[in-house]
């Protein structure tokens, strides 16, 4: 692990196993900390914190060490991809391309470092001068869930730094191994040891001792909202604020004046290409009626090309599902489904195509026939698992996308830019994509609406997520203190 800027194993002196997806045997050993590992790095992060090797510098020169840290990145970022994928099982194309865009959130909030101004108020009571100060909330939390490991972590490091923060990372006990190798890089971007610590093990194990450390200032989670809801009760008893990002049920929306071509690839890009183990995954397709059955028909037809194989070859499309409580839970909402009357019309089980070993493999798996209130429409899956359902007015479409608990992102295909502007402001999630779907930036705020969470990561105003305003007060007169006992 990584603590104070030194390479330490548990304290317990145990290790676990991580397992290769693909083969579904174990492939690396993880150090198994305690919560005496939380309460050292959780220190190391105060100190360093404290310490004029980090407090001292410039906001600017904050910055130049991010930008640093985004170089290092970039240089080793095929590598990184590539653990990623061995650990996850995710595909190397989808984990290569988010290691490569990675280093831009360093960038973009290298650039924010030193935008970061307070105000001027020109206050209403004369012989005051008052102005505010940006700071740094102090030691931050982040949890982190292990389909996109390095990317979710960086969304909320980059931000924290260029504040001024400094960092404690738990990495999900399924997908440490990148954030592992991760840890060489900030003492080579020259990184004051202790802004930076990575503590590996279980969340039930050292999860309460970070949430609610004392000295941590701040939670940023992402993952279930089960999790969540346990992460934010611990967090309300010590008061700290916290960004969440949780799950998701997201509908994909196509309506008949729809490109049909382009909006059968996207719902099958929302659904199929992470293997649907996406918090965005485009799980509901709500397609008008008049065009369903073409729909399907084509959908169908494009799915059934899908390769599934090795998710380290560039020609696979759909990989394994990351670990094998997971896939035992997809495959339970398809036992789940079926029983309650939709129709599956693609997959519907475990894959068993050659050359796919050992490894979790659930077929692409597609049902119709699924009414709103079915278990399949209304939870979340998360694994290659599609509910189509169609719908007859654009009202109707909103009325099933929003009903649902969570509300982090939708998809809108329309060739009529008043619907898309219509479906945009009244769909209930914090991102709504139209004609394409999975598109970020570090430019874009991203977050949930509901139950998918609160905060917002990426974006200009993502920065404001970790400082607080404090506001300070000037007498400018010099002339004697009027009555102690009154309030000025």
């Amino acid at each position: 692990m990584l603590i104070g800027g030194e390479r330490v194993d548990a304290s317990s002196g145990e290790w676990f196993e991580s397992f290769n997806p693909y083969t579904g045997k174990p492939w690396a050993l993880i150090p198994r900390a305690t919560p005496a590992d939380v309460d050292r790095a959780v220190a190391a992060a105060r100190a360093a914190f404290k310490s004029k090797a980090w407090r001292g510098l410039t906001a600017t020169a904050r910055g130049k060490l991010l930008l640093k840290i985004a170089d290092l990145i970039a240089a080793r970022a095929d590598e990184l991809g590539r653990i990623e994928t061995t650990d996850n099982g995710k595909l190397i194309l989808e984990m290569r391309a988010q290691t490569r865009y990675l280093p831009e959130w360093f960038r973009y909030f290298a650039g924010l470092a030193d935008k970061l101004e307070g105000r001027v108020i020109p206050i209403d009571r004369p012989g005051y001068f008052n102005f505010t100060l940006e700071e740094p909330l102090g030691v931050i939390a982040a949890i982190v869930p292990w389909n996109s490991p390095l990317m979710l972590a960086g969304w909320k490091m980059a931000p924290a730094l260029a504040a001024g923060n400094t960092f404690v990372w738990k990495p999900s006990e399924h997908s440490s191994v990148s954030a592992l190798e991760m840890a060489s890089i900030f003492a080579e971007a020259g990184l004051p040891p202790g802004v930076v610590n990575i503590v590996t093990g279980f969340g039930n194990e050292i999860g309460d001792a970070l949430v609610g450390h004392k000295d941590v200032a701040k939670i940023c989670f992402t993952g279930g909202d089960a999790t969540g809801a346990l992460v934010y009760q611990t967090a309300a008893k010590h008061i700290k604020p916290v960004t969440m990002e949780l799950g998701g049920k997201s509908a994909n929306i196509v309506f008949a004046d729809a490109s049909l071509d382009n909006a059968v690839k996207g719902v099958v890009s929302g659904i199929f290409a992470a293997t649907g183990q996406t918090c965005v995954a485009g799980s509901r397709a709500l397609i008008h009626r008049s065009i369903h059955d073409e729909f399907v028909e084509r959908f169908l037809k494009l799915a059934r090309t899908a390769k599934m194989g090795n998710p380290l070859e560039e020609t696979t499309q759909v990989g394994p599902i990351t670990t094998k409580p997971q896939y035992q839970k997809v495959l339970g909402y398809i036992d789940i489904a079926k029983q309650q009357g939709a129709t599956c019309v693609l997959g519907g089980g475990p894959a068993k195509r050659p050359g796919l070993g050992d490894g979790w493999f659930v077929e692409p798996t597609v049902f119709t026939g699924v009414t709103p209130e079915m278990r399949i429409a209304q939870e979340e899956v998360f694994g290659p698992v599609l509910s189509i359902m169609p719908f007859d007015t654009d009202d109707d479409a909103l009325a099933i996308a929003n009903d649902s608990i969570y509300g982090l992102a939708a998809g809108v295909w329309t060739a009529n830019i008043g619907r898309a502007l219509k479906m945009a402001h009244e769909l209930e999630a914090g991102t709504v994509w139209t004609n394409t779907y999975r598109v970020s930036s570090p430019l874009s705020p991203f977050g949930g609406y509901k139950r998918s969470g609160f905060g917002r990561e990426s974006g200009l105003l993502a920065i404001r997520e970790f400082v607080q305003e404090k506001s300070v007060w000037i007498e400018t007169t010099g002339a004697d203190t009027p009555n102690p006992f009154v309030i000025r």
